[in-house]
């Protein structure tokens, strides 16, 4: 399942999040070289190929234009890399005038000399257009590199478009780089990163989630978009990257169990039999209990997997299933595992799932858990009520003023 499966009419908070007119909603351009491996990131973390069918890709030729709804509406614009924006024939205020984040892409397997040229090139012409863009710079394919090998080549390409960008006059260009590859983590860890800075209430976001860990004894937090496995917030502590992987795996097991035991699964059984069933408990995993022992990742031990839903929940609310009127809709899972650690999820909204990390004998109060978790998604609704009520101020105000001008046009001269 892609973004591109939801229609524009899905209620979602990136509705309040975008811009006001939908047409110019953040745009996140893809720019590099070609062959960096732009359209294999953007299938990959977008569209859910997997690495090793992005191999029979076929050079892009034209703009790519996807418009993405999740939690924040954008459009992700693959660039082709043998286009030469400069021509005369392309207006480049039109291009990178309403972008958010210009992430270009450099491939780390290959000289990349000619790549930080256009890579200077590119952010030159962009700033002088946009001042506000923010500007990454994906190393990438580092998979095939040794650790030493990468840490040199990120400190070359940093420090080369640094001094050039200083000798060009701008130095106060800031310039995010990180080591991505498509076969691992690191490319969704880079874009939630990127994406994080789209989102104008991320302080109040990291804040909450700040609060909700302090008051549950929660170590580690994050908010997820749980179809591409972006996280579009954390709690202030250091992200260790086995804890982000652990819980974007946990991501993988639930959808994947959901789509075969959960409510879509049984969709071809009479509406009766659902509702003969309304007093059954269903689950995600088909366990009725939880006690079915599994491996965790970390290979110590077994642990016990308990991934409960309540009767009227939908196991589609990670995938885009309708929902039945009435009834505690909101899906929830928890992962026991056999080091101790518990991973406790907990749907948010239709995109978001809050997924936490925390000690086994702090998940004994999980009645409190419970509380704080639903304090928290009431806190993140008044958050985004605000800026719902901020915006339609706005409109008001943009309607009186049209209306004012033209009164103005026609009596001015009466």
């Amino acid at each position: 399942m892609s973004y591109s499966d939801y229609g524009d009419n899905d209620p979602i908070y990136g509705d309040d999040l975008a811009d006001e007119d939908r047409e110019s909603r953040p745009r996140l351009m893809l720019m590099g070289l070609r062959r960096s491996g732009k359209s294999s990131i953007q299938r990959v973390v977008f569209h859910k190929m997997t690495p090793t069918e992005t191999l029979f890709l076929e050079s892009t030729s034209k703009i790519n234009k996807d418009n993405i709804h999740s939690f924040i509406d954008f459009q992700v614009w693959d660039f082709p890399g043998q286009m030469d924006f400069f021509d005369p024939t392309f207006d480049t205020t039109a291009i990178f005038g309403e972008v958010g984040a210009l992430v270009f892409v450099i491939d780390s397997q290959d000289d990349y000399m000619e790549a930080l040229a256009r890579l200077h090139s590119t952010v030159v012409a962009a700033y002088r257009v946009n001042p506000n863009i923010t500007f990454e710079v994906f190393i990438h394919k580092v998979d095939g590199l040794s650790e030493d090998y990468k840490i040199d080549t990120q400190r070359d390409i940093q420090q080369t478009t640094t001094d050039e960008l200083a000798d060009a006059g701008l130095e106060n260009v800031q310039l995010a780089f990180y080591l991505t590859s498509i076969y691992d983590h690191s490319i969704f860890e880079a874009f939630s990163k990127v994406i994080q800075k789209l989102i104008p209430q991320l302080p109040t976001l990291e804040n909450l989630l700040n609060i909700l860990c302090a008051n549950s004894g929660i170590e580690k937090a994050f908010l997820f978009d749980v179809i591409s496995k972006i996280y579009i917030a954390t709690d202030s502590s250091p992200v260790d990257s086995q804890s982000y992987e652990i819980c974007s795996d946990m991501i993988d097991v639930i959808i994947d169990i959901s789509s075969i035991y959960g409510r879509a699964a049984i969709g071809a059984k009479s509406q009766g039999y659902l509702e003969d069933q309304q007093d059954q408990p269903e689950d995600w995993t088909h366990q009725q209990d939880g006690h079915d022992d599994y491996e965790d990742s970390n290979g110590g031990g077994h642990g016990h997997s308990q991934a409960v839903v309540s009767n009227s929940s939908r196991a589609g609310s990670l995938d885009n299933q309708p929902v039945q009127s009435g009834g505690n809709h909101e899906a929830f899972s928890v992962i026991k595992m056999g080091n101790g650690t518990v991973l406790y999820l907990r749907e948010v909204n239709k995109y978001l799932a809050l997924i936490c990390l925390l000690r086994a004998e702090t998940f004994e109060k999980q009645g409190l858990i419970d509380y704080n978790v639903h304090c928290f998604k009431e806190a993140m609704d008044q958050v985004f009520e605000l800026k719902r009520a901020e915006r339609t101020r706005r409109e008001m105000e943009a309607n009186q003023l049209l209306e004012q001008q033209q009164h103005n046009g026609l009596y001015g001269h009466g």
